[in-house]
């Protein structure tokens, strides 16, 4: 819930997939859970100008706020629970083949329909999206000492990390139990990888995450400068 501008960057995230026309969604909830539910259930009045009555709490709202055509479905899936006991608790409320997986504190300007087009090509249960870490430090290239190039914190040219944005056919429960201390990351994506059954969507564009101060500041300098690359 950490925001980027007006908004929190989970709602950013879930922009992204509406800007792909996915419109549905459901939140595995944990710790702070009611703070992400609350956010939710008084969104229109976060957006709109109204007036409340206070004797009777009738609200009549005033301006249009362009909400968002969304079904969110806010899913307790516990306190402490990992990564894959939370996917295996929300099984009851997908209800299609296959469905995507992302995390809560990364953003992109991955094209999601040509990442699920993928996923739908090659006919694995998993598919992650692979990105190129962004730099931390510059980059500096030399000639005989003299410095002949300098990049500010590039993007990584060598290798590549998951960056959330998974597709996942149904067929993925069958690695996953309610056990609260399953790791996604872990013995599911081991087995997957085992059975060959992981395929990687290759992403050279913007990612994003924002686990440090500095990353908080980096997501809303670009937002504030209406640079943000995920905006469409």
């Amino acid at each position: 819930m950490i925001p980027i501008g007006p908004y929190p960057i989970l709602w950013h995230i879930m922009q992204l997939y509406a800007n792909h026309g996915f419109n549905d969604f459901i939140i595995c909830l944990g710790y702070k859970g009611e703070i992400i539910k609350n956010f939710f259930f008084n969104y229109q009045s976060r957006i709109r100008d109204f007036t409340i009555n206070l004797s009777n709490h009738e609200i009549i709202y005033h301006s249009d706020g362009n909400s968002p055509d969304w079904n969110v479905a806010l899913v307790d899936t516990g306190l402490h629970t990992m990564t894959g006991g939370r996917i295996s608790k929300i099984r009851k409320y997908v209800d299609e083949d296959n469905f995507m997986l992302t995390y809560g504190d990364g953003i992109s300007d991955l094209n999601i329909n040509q990442l699920l087009d993928y996923h739908n090509n090659h006919g694995k249960i998993l598919t992650v999206t692979g990105v190129r870490p962004p730099g931390r430090f510059g980059e500096m290239v030399d000639k005989n000492g003299a410095v002949i190039e300098f990049n500010e914190k590039p993007q990584s040219e060598k290798g590549r990390i998951s960056g959330g944005f998974f597709v996942a056919n149904t067929k993925i429960f069958s690695y996953l139990s309610d056990d609260e201390g399953l790791v996604f990351e872990k013995e599911p994506i081991s087995n997957l990888v085992n059975d060959e059954e992981l395929m990687m969507f290759k992403h050279d564009g913007f990612w994003q995450p924002m686990d440090t101060s500095r990353e908080y500041k980096l997501l809303n300098d670009l937002f504030n400068e209406n640079n943000a690359p995920w905006i469409k």
